[in-house]
């Protein structure tokens, strides 16, 4: 996490020297997976493959790449898990539906978006845990994202522009031999097609008269995630820098990542003290 506030505190300065350049292990392009790079209407250079937001390049002076989990059984994320004990009505069931029974976006087996899956591929690995049993849509409750902390100096505001989710199979539920990677999903097929409430709601339990979309809800922020990993040069999880002979590496791993939220909030507010 040293690093990582190396990072932050050197940022804040070039900001305060007005100096706009490039910081090494944080300036990506759009994607860190590179995707194509399209002209938007003023014929500058902006993600049109994967963003929802229409955030020109040149506007990029700060950015780096985060990845978080969403552990959809915790008290917070309840609305996206659905309701009853099948958690028939929940954000994973619902793209399975949309993706077995409507065909209604590619889905992938990597990050890079280089291995289409066939519809029956994501059954498989969706259905089946590695010894063959079956599972239920209920023991799959880890929604993983990659996104990028952008701050556009066009608009002079921080953006969240998620980037792809991942479906992931719990080890507990695949058969205690680790988890599972079930697909990756662009998100801005995910956001288009969940613009709609009738497709998929996230279950507002306060006030059953204001269900909203999952576009709705992510672009509010309505959920509790955990940080991963971000951008570093091993290109290593948050788990995988704790010392090994730590007896608590996940407790050490889980504390990290809270540090590195805090550590981003801490350079937002610093950005406006000046």
């Amino acid at each position: 996490m040293k690093e990582a506030k190396k990072f932050l505190g050197a940022l804040s300065l070039l900001l305060v020297a007005g100096v706009f350049v490039a910081v090494p292990g944080f300036a990506q392009n759009t994607n860190t997976q590179n995707p194509s790079m399209q002209e938007g209407d003023s014929g500058f250079d902006m993600d049109t493959v994967f963003s929802v937001l229409p955030i020109r390049e040149d506007d990029k002076m700060y950015q780096v790449g985060v990845w978080r989990r969403i552990d959809l059984r915790e008290k917070f994320n309840l609305p996206f898990y659905g309701t009853g004990g099948l958690k028939s009505d929940g954000i994973m069931m619902n793209i399975y539906d949309a993706v077995v029974n409507e065909n209604a976006f590619e889905i992938f087996a990597d990050e890079e978006f280089t291995q289409p899956l066939s519809i029956s591929e994501f059954q498989t690995n969706f259905l089946t845990a590695e010894n063959g049993d079956s599972v239920f849509v209920k023991d799959i409750y880890y929604l993983d994202f990659k996104e990028d902390f952008v701050f556009d100096k066009h608009r002079s505001e921080v953006k969240f522009d998620v980037k792809y989710l991942e479906l992931v199979m719990p080890s507990e539920t695949n058969a205690g031999v680790g988890q599972k990677s079930i697909a990756f999903i662009r998100f801005k097929d995910f956001y288009n097609y969940f613009d709609d409430l009738e497709k998929g709601q996230w279950l507002n339990f306060q006030n059953t008269s204001k269900h909203l979309p999952y576009s709705q809800a992510f672009d509010l922020r309505l959920f509790r995630s955990v940080v991963r990993k971000y951008t570093n040069p091993d290109n290593a999880l948050i788990v995988d820098m704790v010392d090994a002979d730590n007896p608590n590496a996940q407790l050490q791993a889980y504390l990290n990542s809270l540090e590195f939220e805090y550590e981003l909030l801490e350079w937002e507010n610093n950005l406006w003290e000046w």
